[in-house]
């Protein structure tokens, strides 16, 4: 497997879906649908497969495609018709359609509905294809429910009819049909049921259920309560029926849709096709930003590229904003229904096919990636310039104890660990947060001016207006105000606070910004934290050695060296002391630990 299809696959979502492969002349050789994408492709590289012509389809090999759908139904329904599409090479392909089942209304006089495998250029009308049997019988038999038509296969031509070439049969007397063979219902008659049926199947049941209403309202004024009865279930049936795919709708034929995501420096831009309510073409790229674009701008250059592309001459598109591309072409920007799902499936395969990029980015050049996330920070912090160094504050005290602070830094959106540096608070008393603040960054910046080091672009300090003002003092105390930028992240709901500015700033929870300033945030506490512990652990220590009267801080840091707690201290012998710290010393550790010993 080449370095490029193993990157390929290790950016694959996990999400239901349909792939795509193709062979080093670019041609697709199989189409596959999957629940899991990035599990179901990783398999065919990973297993051993019995199959020789399986070992030769991986073998062949050379780059993946996929489109990503919401739900296991649509990726089946998308992969046959995308194999009915492009006929690859190691498919099975159904030539005579019969792969799903469709609902047919026969091109004749008195039309009949049923279920076929078959799909045939004759000038009737199909509907589908479905996800199963089930579903089309159910709906077959609600239609029958509803409205007598015929189920004979007769020619009911005007002329046979009025020969008296037939006669009614069982189904008449039944009354599962008004007996058309006979010429005991018009044709207008009929055909409007068909128009009713029409409507059902597209799921518009509104002249439906008005009509069915009307005719139960009129036998129950005719107190006909049986038949006002029967309505009423059908009422009932009608209206709970539902059967729509958001994927396949015969209403949405011959359509081109459009959708696009951007980022700081790139756009993502999305094209379906759609045939017959089918998705048969799915194409996404990167479009690199020049001269800062907006959406619409980049959208109408690509639609207008990728129709030239594919040469397509659909009429209409369906996008998600205005665009101007001329009149010749309807442009349709969705609200709700099954339109409006189309363009959330087309912006849902832009967004993972940007995640795919950055992915990829991020393995291939991560010089790229953090260019691109350093770019997206300025913007998103509102900063004169890009944050490539980045400092954080936190302080940490429990009940006013051992008070300490923490900074780190982070260089290129990473941590830059030898740089960290922990304060003891020494001008401060009691837990005063703002005051601490205050402290180490005059402390930490006082340094670096002194040292000659740079500054950050960015110092991030945790908490909300309080301790932003206290590091904003400090700044201006050293005459660094305006040339350093400073936010403060409260915890509570991640709100970023910016000097003299009353009103927060809420970031997207999903963006690569909240993500760095969280993990800057949190990193400064882990460091503070574990910075305080080791403080409380060591001043309880001492705490107990220097109760032992004539002993000083050497003699206590040699014994902390040796033994390594105040426990081990006090178990120790005579002679592993006077090793450590002379006679006379250990004489006076040892009889403070045992005074009944003392002789």
């Amino acid at each position: 497997m080449t370095p490029s299809l193993e990157l390929q696959i290790k950016t694959l979502p996990n999400s239901p879906g349909v792939y795509q492969y193709f062979d080093a002349e670019d041609k697709i050789i199989y189409v596959g649908k999957a629940k899991n994408l990035k599990k179901r492709v990783s398999s065919y590289f990973t297993k051993t497969h019995d199959s020789g012509k399986t070992r030769v389809l991986v073998k062949n090999i050379i780059s993946i495609k996929h489109i990503v759908v919401k739900t296991e139904t649509d990726a089946l329904l998308l992969e046959n018709n995308l194999i009915k599409k492009y006929k690859p090479k190691y498919n099975v392909l159904l030539k005579d359609d019969k792969s799903y089942p469709w609902l047919c209304i026969k091109k004749e006089r008195f039309p009949r509905v049923f279920l076929t495998r078959r799909v045939i250029k004759d000038g009737s009308e199909y509907f589908g294809p479905f996800t199963s049997v089930k579903t089309v019988k159910i709906l077959l038999d609600l239609i029958k429910e509803l409205y007598t038509i015929r189920t004979c296969k007769y020619d009911l031509s005007q002329e046979k009819i009025n020969a008296g070439k037939y006669k009614v049969c069982l189904e008449y007397h039944l009354g599962n049909c008004l007996g058309p063979c006979e010429g005991l219902e018009t044709e207008t008659h009929y055909n409007n049921s068909i128009k009713e049926i029409k409507n059902i199947i597209k799921g518009n049941f509104k002249e439906s259920l008005e009509r069915l209403n009307t005719l139960m309202l009129d036998f129950a004024s005719k107190m006909e309560f049986e038949k006002a009865q029967k309505i009423k279930e059908k009422l009932d049936r009608l209206s709970n029926y539902q059967a729509k795919s958001t994927v396949v709708n015969p209403s949405i034929n011959n359509v081109d849709v459009f959708s696009i995501i951007s980022d700081n420096t790139h756009g993502y831009a999305n094209f379906l096709k759609l045939s017959n309510g089918l998705i048969i073409q799915s194409h996404t790229t990167e479009i690199k930003k020049k001269l800062d674009e907006t959406n619409q701008e980049l959208l109408e250059l690509f639609i207008v590229e990728i129709r030239q592309r594919f040469n397509s001459q659909s009429p209409e598109i369906y996008v998600p904003f205005s665009v101007d591309v001329g009149e010749n072409i309807k442009v349709t920007i969705p609200k709700l229904g099954d339109k409006k799902r189309i363009v959330e499936l087309s912006e849902r395969n832009a967004k993972y096919y940007r995640m795919e990029q950055f992915k990829q980015i991020k393995i291939v050049d991560p010089d790229r990636h953090v260019n691109r996330i350093m770019a997206q920070m300025k913007v998103d912090l509102r900063l004169k310039e890009e944050p490539r160094h980045i400092e954080c504050f936190d302080n940490s005290n429990i009940q006013g104890t051992n008070p300490v602070a923490a900074c780190v830094v982070f260089r290129n959106g990473k941590p830059s660990k030898k740089e960290y540096r922990h304060y003891n608070i020494k001008t401060v008393e009691g837990p005063d947060d703002f005051a601490s603040m205050e402290e180490v960054v005059f402390r930490r910046y006082k340094r670096l001016l002194a040292e000659g080091e740079s500054l950050p672009q960015l110092i991030i300090v945790d908490g909300g207006k309080g301790q932003l003002s206290s590091g904003v003092k400090a700044l201006e105390t050293l005459g660094l105000r305006g040339r350093i930028a400073i936010i403060g992240i409260a915890k509570r709901l991640e709100e970023i606070y910016y000097p003299d500015d009353p009103i927060p700033l809420y970031l997207d929870k999903k963006s690569e910004t909240l993500k760095i300033t969280q993990f800057l945030r949190n990193e400064a506490h882990r460091f503070g934290i574990t910075f305080h512990r080791n403080k409380r652990s060591k001043s309880a220590i001492q705490s107990e050695l220097e109760l032992i009267p004539d002993i000083g801080d050497k003699t206590i840091t040699n014994l902390l060296r040796k033994f390594k707690s105040a426990k081990r201290v006090k178990e120790a012998s005579l002679d592993s002391l006077k090793e450590v710290i002379g006679n006379a010393r250990a004489m006076k550790v040892y009889q403070f630990y045992h005074p009944k010993k003392e002789k």
